[in-house]
């Protein structure tokens, strides 16, 4: 679809999300995991309710860690009692909410965690199951972020559980039903996702021999990457499948029927690529010899955390609409948003084509961590309008809102 339009209908900045690219990234990653594993999608990349939808119809289920992702969820059509809670700081509040919501699956992070969680389902009467979420003992190299293998405050370290299995073993309200093990993110060499899926199958193996279960499930995580913020075409995982099945034929069995059920989660790879934000140019003036190109879009729309010095910072591509193939080079360019602060900024020293007030601009591969990671409330700006479609039909449009309510 046309671009120019949807920004003539809908205003600039504006985020546009293509379902037959999230369809095609699902049919991929499809193609690289074991075919009878479960897929969570992970709201944190994208909570938008269509896309959640789409992915549910596809078979995914929900990966959520606040209220706020689960009633995005549930918006989504996701059924509650298939959505998995995780997050090392869940409070009571929450999981009383969730636990009212329908939701019965839970990745808990330490002995008070899981109490937590079991009180909560004691005051309703109704036992909960449960994943431990197991922080290993051994780093594995090259992932984009770090989520286990050191100091971390996501999950219990091995070391922990070997030594006082007993408080790892649950309570009466809730059911320990296996394990959550996620490394790390962004990862975008088979090989080295592998090894982070190695590690969490034997430990799942070591583990359940240790407390004396037979798992139901076990979340071996996730991380795979993708190109964010610049021209990219989705990895190709398929690799990993053969390999994956030998590593789960030696340490379960039983895995292809069921004992236990294998589970997978994936964010930014199925939806980075069918997003792209769309903004104009406000201002190419010139400061100090730099040109500087001024947009309507910054770090509020996208890489909020980038700004804020998240690793990897942003360095964003943006392509020009309708560039004239003679198009003169804007050489050595700093690419900068309307906010009042210097952090505002996507790109330094960027080779873009001769720019002028009201061009457009598109910036590729931000259907993940795009509009919901970044800094939505600062200076109180409009966010843009995001606008879903599949292949050249509009199918809904929407705006995300803050509003201060008296309590």
């Amino acid at each position: 679809m046309k671009l120019q339009p949807l920004v003539a209908r809908y205003g600039s900045p504006i985020y546009v999300y293509d379902l037959a690219a999230i369809r095609a990234a699902h049919a991929a990653l499809r193609r690289a995991l074991p075919s009878n594993s479960l897929l969570y999608y992970s709201l944190k990349a994208n909570p938008h309710p269509a896309l959640v939808a789409e992915l549910g119809r596809l078979g995914c289920r929900a990966e959520i860690s606040s209220t706020g992702e689960l009633a995005n969820a549930l918006a989504g059509d996701s059924q509650a009692e298939h959505c998995l809670y995780t997050g090392p700081a869940k409070t009571s509040g929450e999981i009383d909410h969730a636990l009212r919501q329908g939701v019965t699956h839970f990745s808990v992070d330490s002995p008070t965690d899981c109490d937590r969680v079991a009180m909560a389902a004691a005051a309703i009467g109704r036992p909960v199951d449960v994943l431990l979420r197991v922080n290993p003992d051994e780093a594995v190299p090259g992932l984009g972020l770090t989520m286990c293998g050191g100091p971390s405050q996501f999950g219990a370290d091995v070391d922990w559980i070997r030594r006082t299995p007993a408080a790892f073993a649950g309570t009466p309200w809730t059911r320990v039903v296996g394990f959550h093990i996620y490394m790390g993110t962004n990862i975008a060499d088979p090989a080295t996702l592998l090894r982070t899926f190695a590690i969490a199958i034997r430990l799942t193996a070591e583990l359940s021999a240790l407390l004396d279960i037979m798992p139901e499930l076990i979340d071996l995580g996730g991380g795979f990457g993708h190109p964010f913020a610049v021209r990219g075409a989705t990895s190709d995982f398929s690799e990993l499948r053969p390999a994956l099945e030998a590593q789960l034929d030696a340490a379960w069995p039983e895995w292809r029927a069921g004992r236990p059920q294998v589970a997978f989660e994936a964010g930014r790879y199925l939806v980075a690529a069918a997003g792209t934000l769309v903004c104009t140019v406000q201002d190419v003036k010139e400061s100090q010899g730099y040109p500087f190109v001024v947009l309507d879009s910054g770090i509020h729309h996208l890489g909020g955390m980038a700004g804020l010095r998240r690793v990897p910072r942003i360095g964003a591509e943006l392509v020009r609409l309708d560039q004239p193939a003679d198009a003169a080079l804007l050489g050595d360019a700093r690419v900068v948003g309307p906010l009042c602060t210097p952090l505002d900024q996507w790109a330094l020293g960027a080779k873009l084509p001769s720019l002028r007030p009201g061009d457009l601009l598109a910036i590729p591969n931000v259907g993940a961590y795009g509009l919901t990671g970044s800094l939505i409330a600062f200076l109180g700006r409009d966010t843009p309008v995001e606008v879903v479609i599949d292949g050249d039909e509009v199918k809904e449009a929407s705006q995300l809102m803050i509003t201060r309510c008296a309590r």
